[in-house]
């Protein structure tokens, strides 16, 4: 669809390459993306940054650290105690289905990856995709609530569609690609923080001519 790369054209021009995900391996992606359900990024960073000072980012001492002590250190993500159990049973599936060895888990097809994933308690449709596209480098389309918000907005979704439906939509009306997709989402998120807000900031968005209605 044209005006979807019309409108990825021009988020690209105006916000510039967003580089995401901000990790320095796949297993940090995999412990972000389940860190940032329901908090800000900039409260995952504290998580992460405090996993990395006691040296237990990685997967042999995320599987072995007690769930209570894992939960101290990652407070700031906040719901610790349910985020912390979320991680331990990703490391249990790590460990119990590849022998705790991530680069044979990301070296799945897509779809079992996907199937996969879901099945683990704590990983929703969002978090499997955002581990399939940014730590296993696979085309998978993440659908977060800044994208149904903006595209209900402009028309191309029902406000109350599901994930799926709006997952559906950008695959089949975009070319795939891993880079692209990545890049997509990211400036994605972008726009919901920086313009597309609860309370939009219409006037002064870079993309309001595609809107299909103004909403403030």
């Amino acid at each position: 669809m044209k005006k979807l790369l019309s409108i990825y054209n021009t988020l690209l021009e105006n916000f510039g390459p967003q580089g995401w995900w901000p990790a320095e391996t796949d297993f940090e992606v995999i412990v972000g993306a389940i860190l940032t359900q329901a908090t800000s990024w900039s409260n995952v960073e504290k998580s992460i940054s405090n996993l990395k000072k006691k040296g237990v980012l990685n997967p042999k001492s995320l599987h072995e650290i007690k769930a209570g002590s894992l939960a101290k250190l990652i407070k700031s993500s906040g719901y610790f105690n349910a985020k912390a159990r979320k991680l331990k049973c990703f490391m249990d599936f790590l460990h119990c289905n590849y022998d705790g060895n991530l680069s044979v888990m990301l070296s799945q097809p897509k779809e079992r990856l996907r199937k996969e994933l879901l099945e683990v308690w704590g990983v929703g449709p969002e978090t499997a995709d955002s581990i399939i596209l940014y730590a296993a480098h696979k085309p998978s389309f993440v659908v977060d609530a800044y994208t149904k918000r903006i595209f209900s907005r402009i028309g191309f979704l029902k406000a109350n569609a599901s994930y799926d439906e709006v997952k559906h939509f950008f695959e089949k009306n975009l070319p795939k690609g891993v880079k692209f997709y990545k890049e997509y989402h990211a400036l994605v998120v972008e726009l919901g923080k920086t313009y597309c807000r609860k309370k939009p900031l219409c006037k002064e968005c870079c993309v309001n001519r595609f809107c299909s209605k103004q909403f403030a």
